[in-house]
């Protein structure tokens, strides 16, 4: 067995102690970000520890990009990547694009990826996210503002919206104590909390979006299978024409609301 041989089965061991089921394939992505022995040991204890795999290599993959992801950031998710396909078939020549609740930026990259040219903005409330979120959206041309929700965009923006994603937080408040403890313990509870029933965020972002849509423009949301009756009727109400799409392999629900032309 070679040197390097032995580091990788050690690693391997250690993670999973630890519990982690795909231990082999972190370790690989853990030994490629390590850049130093000292610098391993350390990731693999961080890992060991809870800390999401992502935070700990600092990237996430998502819809064919690396997404840096940094602490105190929300992971993007892999099933958020149907939302990015159907704002793509609901807009395909979209070219100003919206990523309110950014997060990492990770769904306005792989938007802007899809689109160029497009006008691309980006939101969030929490400081880390929209300095994780610049330098995602940095290659891109990105504006990236900090603040509450449409109280972060520029005025210019209103009536001229063709994409707005908003990837908000929908698990009801009683239930993000049963998360994960990778989401629970390490990610911001505003990105996780959606309220009582998991819709406070999106039903305030559903009242206000047909003021900045363009004639034809959508608003893209994610949720859950329970929820997509709801958010359907909140999507009614702020006056767009709701329609709800799911993928059973990702078990992705997302509810796009078009204002009429």
């Amino acid at each position: 067995m070679t040197s390097l041989d032995s580091v990788r089965s050690s690693v391997v061991t250690a993670l999973r102690a630890a519990g982690c089921v795909f231990a082999e394939d972190e370790a690989e992505l853990i030994l490629d970000a390590a850049r130093t022995p000292a610098d391993l040991t350390a990731l693999v204890e961080r890992r060991a520890a809870g800390e999401p795999l992502e935070v700990v290599v600092g990237w996430a993959g998502f819809a064919g990009l690396r997404i840096s992801v940094a602490p105190g950031v929300f992971v993007p998710r892999r099933r958020t990547e149907f939302l990015v396909e159907t704002a793509l078939r609901t807009a395909p020549h979209a070219r100003v694009v919206v990523d309110l609740c950014c997060g990492s930026g990770a769904v306005g990259a792989a938007l802007a990826a899809a689109l160029r040219p497009a006008e691309l903005h980006a939101a969030d409330v929490e400081p880390a996210a929209v300095a994780c979120a610049r330098a995602n959206l940095a290659p891109y041309g990105g504006h990236v503002h900090e603040g509450d929700l449409f109280a972060a965009l520029p005025d210019a923006l209103r009536g001229r919206v063709d994409i707005l994603a908003a990837n908000v937080p929908y698990v009801p408040t009683g239930e993000v104590g049963l998360l994960p403890a990778e989401a629970r313990d390490h990610e911001p509870r505003v990105a996780l909390d959606g309220g009582g029933d998991g819709l406070d965020v999106l039903r305030r972002v559903a009242a206000e979006a047909a003021h900045w849509l363009a004639p034809a423009g959508c608003l893209l949301v994610e949720t859950s299978e329970h929820q997509a009756p709801s958010a359907v009727a909140a999507f009614r109400r702020g006056g767009l024409t709701p329609r709800l799409s799911y993928d059973d392999d990702r078990y992705a629900h997302v509810v796009t609301g078009t204002r009429p032309a």
